[in-house]
């Protein structure tokens, strides 16, 4: 087994690289964004190289205004060129530390993958400072871990069932691990252990979210060849059941899914995306949409249409302590190779337009122009 996927990557700030700065990247894309009590947002997105490939690392930007971003400002890199970073996440945690998450592979999957993360105890200081990287788990983590009511930390990370899964020499060890699966920390991130997961049916890349609901249940929701998959678990996270189709299509790709400060759930999903025939059931990635559910998603509500172009993906979101969402996604990763956001509240939702003071649609952050060959 190579060893550089075992290895930590380095988080380097400030680093003056001009091959990751905007103005010379060739591709990027998968974003994700966070924001602090006192305002300061935080995107990431990973590129290097001309596509997803060995080599791959973590560009992470700020801001003070969520409007204005760095350009340079953090790259998480690995010394050995057949090692790739990606899949990254941010988040703020209950006592306001900022956590990068990403994961590591030897070439594009290597069967064991794992999630790496570095710590941030002051992201709002003049000059903010990382701890060094540890690993903390098996696979990939993409999407922001959710805190129960019982204060433990549940972390989605998986193991692929995919094409690349097969083709790799996937670890007999971990075998029991090759799901979309839950990692829980009890200790507010000293400590991280696997505490079960689920086989969902025509399961792909996972990329899955766990939301607490108000019967104290888990409901997970994962990414599918049809839409999103949904399992419950009555039991923190170790067993789950009736794991089949929630009832929401998409094109195989990422979704949103998150509790709000005001009990609701949001979801930001594509709404009826236009398909196109493919015999791995990939459909084109349009309407990404904004609803609501008022029932622990039993039913949804509202309907806030962010972007109905082609080639819009991987929506990411955080919400800010007067309740306003922003949404972070990208645009035409080779084309374009934009990253956008949009911020809005939950009446936008409602009424299905913006109507509150200060929102708006497909800001753009962020721009690769990096000349192709």
């Amino acid at each position: 087994m190579n060893k550089g996927s075992m290895t930590p990557a380095g988080v380097y700030i400030n680093p003056g690289w001009k091959e990751y700065l905007s103005e010379n990247r060739l591709w990027q894309g998968i974003p994700g964004i966070e924001r602090t009590k006192n305002g300061r947002s935080f995107a990431c997105w990973y590129s290097g190289g001309k596509t997803e490939e060995p080599g791959n690392v973590i560009i992470l930007e700020k801001s003070d205004d969520g409007l204005n971003f760095t350009d340079g400002w953090v790259v998480v890199k690995h010394d050995d060129p057949e090692v790739r970073c990606f899949d990254q996440c941010v988040w703020i945690d209950p006592e306001g530390k900022l956590r990068l998450f990403w994961t590591q592979s030897h070439m594009y999957y290597d069967g064991r993958d794992g999630v790496w993360m570095a710590v941030c105890d002051d992201p709002d200081g003049d000059e903010p400072t990382f701890s060094d990287p540890r690993r903390i788990a098996n696979g990939l983590m993409l999407n922001k871990p959710t805190v129960t009511k019982n204060g433990e930390w549940l972390m989605p990370c998986a193991l692929w069932s995919t094409e690349f899964a097969k083709a790799s020499e996937e670890p007999p060890e971990l075998s029991y691990e090759m799901l979309a699966n839950v990692y829980v920390s009890t200790d507010k991130g000293e400590t991280f252990s696997w505490r079960g997961g689920v086989d969902m049916p025509e399961r792909g890349f996972d990329e899955h979210m766990v939301v607490e609901l108000d019967d104290g249940r888990l409901w997970m929701l994962t990414r599918t060849k049809y839409g999103i998959g949904q399992a419950f678990s009555s039991d923190g996270g170790k067993t789950w059941e009736n794991a089949g189709n929630s009832g929401h299509t998409g094109p195989n790709s990422r979704f949103y899914v998150r509790r709000l400060k005001s009990g609701r759930i949001l979801m930001v999903n594509h709404v009826n995306p236009t398909y196109l025939t493919d015999p791995k059931g990939w459909n084109t990635r349009n309407n990404l949409m904004a609803m609501l559910s008022e029932d622990d998603g039993k039913t949804w509500v509202g309907g806030l249409m962010l972007d109905t172009r082609n080639d819009v993906s991987y929506p990411d979101g955080t919400e800010d302590e007067d309740g306003r969402i922003t949404i972070v996604y990208d645009f035409d990763r080779m084309g374009a190779r934009e990253i956008l956001t949009a911020c809005f509240t939950e009446e936008d939702i409602l009424e299905g337009t913006l109507v509150s003071e200060g929102s708006y649609l497909k800001r753009v952050i962020n721009r690769a122009e990096g000349k192709k060959e």
